[in-house]
């Protein structure tokens, strides 16, 4: 019912709100979650009925050993919706498109908070329900993963216009968080739920920066702009710090959630890691090119007229931001220890599988 009911509002501040083809993006966004989440509905209803119960407790602890339907494919139609949300490929394209045309308040909304229940629904739903199929598939999840990493960047890479460049580099980050549950590890599910945090503040943070750029600018097109940093010192720096968190420099937040996803992985995927360590050098490539040709270069006399970002509201934003991506990268137990303890019962489950 829930899961339902959030796309109303969200359609609508699209829809209503929004720029450019803003009625196709939202109602792409709506098609895409409701076709998810009629699959999702289906194994529900068949697992509660041959359980005799929908309680999340009860199916948790004593999953059905076999229904109607194979428990292979309940597992599939409950991953059906959350891969969506996600989402990864091959079900991403209504990304871009409700990221391009959404307010910039709406676009950190949806980076911040709607993606992330996907991965929520995965490590609260769909494993402890369905451990043994989760078990079975994690290969085919891990490749899911490495593809979305990969593809997901060379997309990025493709990309002219600012606000799309960072809605498909969340195409290629959210391929990190499926890449850290196909471990069915502890410390692998950790750095999906610790990537989960840190890409809604680091891609958060890229979303307001943009709104601030296109807001002085009027417009996102990379080749029109350049020598922004001239004018725009305190967005120029902060859009750069975000940038870099998004590429996982050390030190920052990016960083702490990849590293412990990759150090989970690596063992029971060794292929799949590979791939998305080599995302994040196509992310290094596109984040410090388009951060180059925006804010680097001669001061252009075209931009002379543009001021920095003075407002109280501007930088209290930012500053709550950058001051969480740097807290968190520099002193990861923050949430480590939160994030262990829920995760622990579940790869306790997962494990026993």
């Amino acid at each position: 019912l829930f899961w339902e009911l959030e796309l109303l509002p969200m359609y609508m501040l699209i829809s209503i709100w929004g720029s450019g083809r803003k009625e196709y993006s939202a109602m792409k966004f709506l098609l895409f979650t409701i076709a998810g989440s009629a699959f999702m509905l289906l194994a529900f209803l068949v697992l509660g009925l041959s359980a005799d119960s929908f309680d999340i407790e009860v199916l948790t602890a004593n999953p059905p050993a076999e229904t109607i339907v194979p428990l292979s494919l309940l597992f599939w139609g409950v991953m059906a919706a959350f891969l969506v949300k996600l989402p990864v490929f091959p079900v991403h394209t209504w990304l871009p498109d409700a990221h391009t045309d959404a307010p910039t308040a709406v676009s950190v909304l949806l980076a911040g908070v709607l993606l992330k229940m996907g991965g929520y629904g995965i490590l609260r739903i769909a494993l402890p329900v369905l451990p043994g199929e989760a078990r079975d598939f994690r290969y085919v999840l891990a490749a899911i993963a490495a593809v979305s990493v990969v593809y997901g960047a060379v997309l990025t890479l493709r990309q002219t216009d600012l606000k799309r460049l960072v809605a498909y580099s969340s195409v290629s980050h959210m391929g990190y968080v499926l890449l850290g549950v196909a471990t069915m590890g502890a410390v692998g599910m950790s750095g999906a739920a610790l990537q989960m945090f840190t890409h809604g503040t680091i891609t958060g943070l890229l979303f307001i920066m943009v709104g601030l750029v296109y807001d002085r600018t009027h417009t996102r097109e990379i080749p029109e702009m350049s020598g922004l940093m001239h004018r725009m010192p305190v967005i120029g720096a902060v859009m750069l710090i975000a940038g870099l968190a998004s590429l996982g420099l050390p030190a920052l937040s990016g960083f702490v959630a990849e590293v412990t996803i990759f150090l989970g992985a690596i063992a029971e995927h060794p292929a799949a890691t590979i791939a998305a360590v080599f995302g994040v050098v196509l992310a290094a490539g596109y984040i410090l090119w388009a951060v180059e040709r925006v804010f680097m270069g001669p001061p252009s006399d075209r931009w002379a007229h543009l001021d920095d970002a003075t407002g109280w509201w501007e930088r209290l934003a930012m500053g709550g931001m950058v001051l969480s991506i740097v807290a968190v990268g520099i002193f990861p137990r923050i949430l480590t220890d939160a994030v262990e303890s829920g995760i622990a019962p579940i790869a306790a489950i997962v494990g026993a599988a």
